[in-house]
């Protein structure tokens, strides 16, 4: 009979092949450690090493609305949507049009109806609603609270809401680069093209859009663009007038025989999340005709 050799190890009697499996299992153990080991102060040193030339984010020392806006005058812009009830379209105009140009001309209310808008092509029955308040913040409140003793105001909104499927509003201040809305003749149609833009990328927009308005002067077509401050944030609306659907379409194509713009439009689309554009018809007593 073979004589078999054995040795003891943790009190279990091994033969030398199993020990010899043992040991390269203890090996191997011993070459992992040591590899992950180096690795994690590899890993440590290079990040250590990194964090020394990691530019430094410079803080901002101002809001961007301060940046952005107009600084010599003090406007706030209140935008108003407004989803009727099918039914109600007509009778909502109607009433819209005997109290919206009363308040617009009350030296007692510090505010101006800028334009007043059915929805053409976009979301069906809507109406557009831009007001300017001249003093801010402070003249949007002293409105808010005279509107509330003001009967025939208050009976309008009691008689409006009956109309209505739903509402919202914003808040905005007007690009400091963007001429401020004027009344202007009719007839014309008029674009409002909202942009949903990604956080953070508001002042990079605002430099490209100061070079852009130049672009889009020559034809008088632009009439406004905001930014918001209140309501959905990092939306800007532009606001354009043409005299008809094909005007928009040459006056649009013309742009891109213009040096500077191809550019402008490459490297403002992906700052964008969400896009939209409204095709609306003024109000009989909208100042922008």
């Amino acid at each position: 009979m073979k004589q078999l050799c054995s040795v003891v190890v943790h009190k279990q009697v091994c033969r030398p092949s199993e020990l010899w499996l043992l040991y390269l299992a203890n090996l191997k153990l011993d070459q992992m450690y040591i590899w992950f080991h180096s690795r994690s102060l590899s890993a440590y040193q290079d990040s250590w090493f990194k964090s020394l030339f990691v530019r430094k984010v410079d803080p901002r020392k101002d809001a961007h609305s301060h940046l952005l806006a107009k600084k010599e005058d003090n406007n706030l812009y209140k935008i108003q949507f407004h989803n009727v009830k099918p039914e109600c379209l007509d009778a909502y105009n109607e009433l819209c049009e005997d109290v919206l140009p009363s308040i617009h001309a009350d030296p007692e209310y510090p505010c101006e109806l800028v334009g007043t808008w059915n929805t053409w092509y976009g979301e069906q029955d809507q109406a557009v609603h831009l007001w300017r308040y001249r003093g801010g913040y402070p003249a949007l409140t002293e409105v808010m609270n005279k509107l509330r003793q003001n009967k025939k105001f208050m009976d309008y909104r009691n008689e409006r809401g009956k109309m209505l499927l739903s509402r919202r509003n914003q808040l905005l201040l007007e690009f400091s680069f963007w001429n401020e809305p004027v009344p202007r003749p009719g007839p014309n149609i008029y674009e409002l093209r909202s942009y949903q833009l990604r956080p953070g990328t508001m002042i990079e927009w605002g430099n490209y859009w100061a070079r852009a308005i130049e672009i889009r002067q020559q034809n008088q077509e632009a009439v406004g663009g905001f930014f918001s401050q209140i309501g959905s944030l990092y939306t800007v609306h532009h606001l354009w007038a043409y005299k008809d659907l094909q005007s928009r379409e040459n006056t649009r194509n013309a742009a891109w025989q213009r040096d500077g713009w191809d550019e402008i439009v490459y490297y403002t689309v992906p700052l964008i999340q969400h896009m939209e554009s409204r095709i609306m018809i003024p109000m009989k007593t909208s100042p922008l005709k």
